[in-house]
């Protein structure tokens, strides 16, 4: 440190002091007496503090920026962190087509990285994970399930040629000296091609941060191209850990954006669940541990461990495989949602497209990246051509010089000089005709360069092979002419060169996916028991000793009757009062139009009974709503909870003493309209009531439920998306026909859950629906056609329809009534291909699901499409006319009649 007076401060250790103060002096010190002292040399106790201050905040600023450009954001130009383009650098200089071991690529490294090889290490394994750059060697670690690289000195690497042909050109290469001076590094590498987006990065500097997810090769070639030609773009991440990922929010990666990603989970039979990949950033000890937890908070219902079985079972090896073994009697769909909702099966990922542009942060997007990195590519490529042209106009002048040089036997011409310098002024001279051919004035290099030329070359030239020479040369130099002028033309078919080079392989591993949002009460595991206190007005799961109410979950919540009237929902807990005298207790579930509660009331100040129906679909949590009138002493004199809108019957018994003629009657809540809780209803009876009992159960008033089916979801739905299929009765089923010949029966629950790719045909079951296929039998080694009507009437039970022999498989499946089916065969082995168009119907009868079908007359099979189906006009149905008897004896409604057909 420097003082006002610049004069160097000692440190406490080294200066001396300028009297030596007692221990008892220091000891009798008050501390009052000090507070009262003046501070000498106020004002430059103040400067210092302010020169401090300033220090730290300069300091701080240059450190964070140091972080920002020098450490943790990657440029915009090559897309990468000073730490990795040193590495890539050092590897380039190390190439000589052979793998080196990682330990000395670190220490090559460090001659242009001060940082340490930790650092460099890690970097360096974290580039070569992502399989793009560069060949590796030995164990390099999983991103899947966590595992590390090997020691440094055991693995080896070199550049691959995606990454040879790309990143580098020492032509087109700013170079800076190393942090040492000692040797030169490139300011940026000339990168053709949007490498940033393709490997992805994420870094965390001093104040921000940069996250942007990777992206598939092959689309961002296609997306390049697509900007070259002034199309619009979109481009969304691909994981090497594959899985589904649903972009609906991705917002081109700007920061705020988010994404939503899924591991792929698959039942494999009702008590087994397989997750075949894992989220990005999700690795398989993680994901487990995640499972674990949420069946531990009893989130989910897995089996109890036992000595020679576990719960979650890690099974992966090349591909990711972790068995879920679940419960009996748990539902798979059920728990598949649960997985997602609770544990680490699906993850959210916020972008943030932090990259440097002119040494400043920018947020960009990823179209913003992109433009960025294909402009670049153009520039580079047109720079490249531009030093090959120069290059090939200089060959072409010194093959033409050297063609004027020994066809005109000049070189004989300086056999008499005495000096150099009369050498190269006879040579000048002797070119002097020939001067106004070339594109530039002769040098004295290139003189100089003529009297290099060895006599055993002048005595085996062929002027025709140097016209050949130069022809070529000419031709090479108009395609670069041409390529300048048509620079985006040229660009184009550089992409196109290099996905057709290095794209096969990179296909897209992350499917693209709309979720749906999971409700983590529908499909929390029920890990509680629900018990209620009456009398007392307590509800809870912890009330095991009194009355038990139902299974449910921690995170249910619970709706409550009360006889005063009144009804509440509130969080279930181990123990909470929601008022004494309660009439009933379930589990609530929000927006349940189908769930009705029936129920009498007698008004506390007119003592009229009243008879209301209504659902309950959304209220405030812990808050009282009054079903009655609000009198004072109003109570429920009846009550019934209807999971589907059941209306029933119930016997009203007056007091003896009331006036009432009749003092016993019946009374159907069917006669009454549904309405909202807040309705008063309508009158029962205006006289006083003794007794009321159910006399018969009720059916159904609302109908059947109409059921949609999302077929980008995979999933049913009451809210009119996608596809109608119905309405459905308590007994109606789905028909599910899958691509690969196995049909099932399931319900319209709306939990279950549907592979969109897997099937042929989703739609409400017909038990006339025919199921027409084209599949090939294995065992017989032939093509078959069968026709089929459902007879199963198993639930959630798969039934093969094309046998179980290894090998067999479906071409096509329909449940079309008139289907067309396009086939491309070989009437021979070996013969000409054929097109043809069945239509099943005329083909084969309808025989039962097990039968083999009619075998296809042909050797091949080689191609098998659906086509629409054929159009049938039906005809019309006999129009039914009441007789004249019925006409007379039965009262007949005009609007009625009309539609029968009656009236005219």
């Amino acid at each position: 440190m420097i003082n006002d007076e610049n004069e160097p401060i000692l440190d406490d250790d080294n200066q001396q002091p300028e009297a030596e103060a007692s221990a008892d002096e220091t000891a009798l010190t008050d501390v009052s007496d000090v507070n009262e002292q003046p501070i000498e040399n106020a004002e430059e106790v103040l400067h210092d503090q302010t020169v401090v201050s300033g220090l730290y905040e300069n300091y701080f600023l240059d450190y964070a920026s140091y972080v920002i450009l020098e450490r943790a954001v990657p440029a915009v130009e090559d897309g990468l962190k000073p730490v990795q383009r040193r590495i890539l650098h050092a590897l380039k200089e190390m190439d000589d087509g052979r793998f080196n071991k990682v330990a000395n690529v670190i220490g090559q490294t460090m001659q242009f990285h001060p940082h340490g090889d930790a650092s460099i290490g890690e970097a360096l394994v974290n580039i070569g994970q992502k399989e793009l750059l560069f060949d590796t060697q030995g164990s390099w670690g999983d991103v899947r399930t966590g595992d590390g690289a090997a020691a440094p000195r055991y693995i080896e690497v070199r550049l691959s040629k995606f990454g040879l042909d790309t990143v580098y050109n020492d032509k087109t290469t700013e170079w800076q000296l190393s942090y040492d001076g000692r040797k030169k590094e490139p300011v940026t590498l000339p990168v053709k091609f949007p490498l940033l987006l393709a490997q992805g990065v994420e870094g965390i500097a001093v104040g921000l941060s940069t996250k942007i997810l990777p992206h598939n090769f092959n689309e961002l070639v296609e997306a390049s191209i697509l900007m070259l030609k002034d199309k619009p773009v979109s481009l969304f991440p691909d994981f090497q850990t594959g899985g589904h990922i649903d972009v609906t929010n991705y917002n081109d990666g700007h920061r705020g954006g988010k994404v939503r990603v899924r591991a792929r989970i698959e039942e494999v039979d009702k008590k087994t669940l397989a997750i075949r990949d894992v989220p990005f950033g999700v690795t398989t000890s993680q994901l487990i541990d995640s499972i674990v937890k949420a069946a531990e908070l009893g989130k989910i219902r897995i089996k109890a461990p036992s000595r020679n079985v576990a719960a979650v079972v890690d099974n992966t090896a090349k591909d990711v495989e972790i068995l879920v073994h679940l419960q009996p009697g748990v539902s798979p769909d059920v728990t598949i949602d649960a997985l997602y909702a609770f544990t680490d099966c699906e993850v959210s990922i916020s972008p943030n497209a932090c990259v440097i542009i002119g040494d400043k942060p920018h947020f960009v997007s990823v179209t913003d990246i992109l433009r960025v990195n294909t402009h670049q590519t153009v520039h580079l490529l047109q720079r490249e051509l531009e030093i090959r042209r120069s290059e090939l106009m200089e060959r072409l002048l010194y093959s033409s010089l050297e063609k004027i040089f020994i066809e005109n036997r000049i070189y004989r011409k300086i056999e008499e000089c005495e000096t150099f310098e009369a050498v190269l002024q006879t040579i000048d001279k002797a070119l002097k005709p020939f001067k106004k051919q070339f594109y530039r004035e002769i040098t004295e290099d290139d003189l100089i360069r003529l009297t290099e030329i060895k006599i055993k070359r002048i005595s085996k030239y062929d002027g025709f092979k140097a016209e050949e020479l130069m022809r070529r040369l000419e031709q090479e130099l108009a395609e670069t002419e041409d390529n300048l002028a048509n620079i985006t033309r040229y660009a184009i078919a550089y992409y196109k060169e290099l996905q057709k080079k290095y794209g096969k392989g990179r296909e897209r591993k992350t499917e693209i996916r709309a979720f749906n949002t999971i409700s983590a009460n529908v499909v929390a595991a029920a890990n509680q028991k629900l018990y209620v206190d009456r009398e007392g007005g307590f509800v809870g799961y912890g009330l095991k000793k009194d009355e038990y109410v139902s299974d449910c979950s921690d995170i249910d919540d619970v709706i409550v009757f009360r006889r005063d009237g009144k009804c509440m929902v509130t969080k279930i807990q181990e123990k909470v009062f929601v008022g004494k005298d309660i009439v009933y207790v379930s589990v609530f579930k929000k927006a349940d139009e189908r769930k009705i509660y029936n129920l009498i009331y007698l008004d506390g100040k007119s003592g009229i009974s009243m008879a209301k129906r209504f659902p309950v679909t959304g209220v405030t949590r812990d808050r009282e709503y009054d079903l009655t009138m609000g009198n004072p002493k109003s109570k429920l004199t009846y009550f019934s909870a209807n999971d589907n809108g059941e209306a029933e019957v119930i016997t009203v018994n007056l007091t003896a003493q009331s006036s009432a003629k009749i003092k016993q009657f019946d009374f159907d809540f069917a006669s009454i309209l549904i309405k909202n809780r807040a309705a008063q209803g309508n009158i029962l009876t205006k006289y006083p009531v003794r007794k009321i009992t159910q006399k018969t159960a009720g059916t159904s008033t609302l109908g059947g439920v109409d059921i949609w089916y999302d077929e980008h979801l995979g999933r049913l739905n009451r809210d009119e998306r996608g596809r109608l299929l119905g309405n459905f009765e308590a007994k109606d089923n789905i028909l599910v026909v899958y691509k690969d010949g196995q049909y099932e029966l399931t319900s319209f629950d709306l939990t279950n859950r549907y592979e969109p790719n897997d099937i042929a045909s989703l739609q409400k079951f017909d038990p006339e629906t025919v199921v027409s296929a084209v599949y090939y039998e294995a065992n017989q080694k032939a093509w078959y056609v069968k026709r089929f009507k459902v007879e199963t009437t198993s639930i959630d039970k798969k039934f093969s329809f094309i046998g179980d022999t290894k090998g067999s498989k479906a071409l096509a499946v329909t449940v079309d009534r008139y289907p067309r089916i396009e086939i491309v065969h070989q009437v021979k082995d070996r013969g000409p291909q054929e097109k043809m168009v069945l239509e099943p119907e005329g083909f084969i009868d309808v025989r039962g699901w097990k039968a083999l079908g009619n075998k296809l007359p042909f050797a091949k099979v080689k191609d098998v499409k659906l086509l629409a189906p054929k159009v049938v006009k039906e005809p019309a149905k006999p129009v039914i006319t009441a007789s004249p008897l019925a006409l007379e004896t039965e009262e007949v409604d005009e609007k009625d009649s009309v539609q029968l057909g009656l009236f005219s």
